[in-house]
């Protein structure tokens, strides 16, 4: 799993009838500055702090055959505990 911020929206007006409904985010891997884009199921929004999972794990949440997701937003973070 991957921390991640929301950096913004990728728009589509096509795409394949196996996607399910939510969005495509462009989200900044926290220390590293790589980019991805990942599916939203949760209607995140931008500079918001996210969880990411990426491979098999994201593919493996779809029901049926997953469509070809390979980076899922899996929760939004609230805060992070100080050490």
């Amino acid at each position: 799993m991957l921390k991640a911020t929301v950096t913004g929206r990728i728009w589509s007006t096509k795409k394949i009838a196996e996607m399910p409904t939510g969005s495509i985010l462009e989200v900044v891997v926290d220390e590293s500055n790589s980019k991805l884009l990942a599916f939203d199921p949760l209607g995140c929004g931008q500079g918001e702090k996210v969880i990411v999972a990426t491979g098999s794990v994201a593919a493996s949440w779809f029901s049926g055959k997953p469509p070809p997701v390979d980076a899922l937003i899996i929760g939004s973070i609230d805060e992070t505990a100080s050490k």
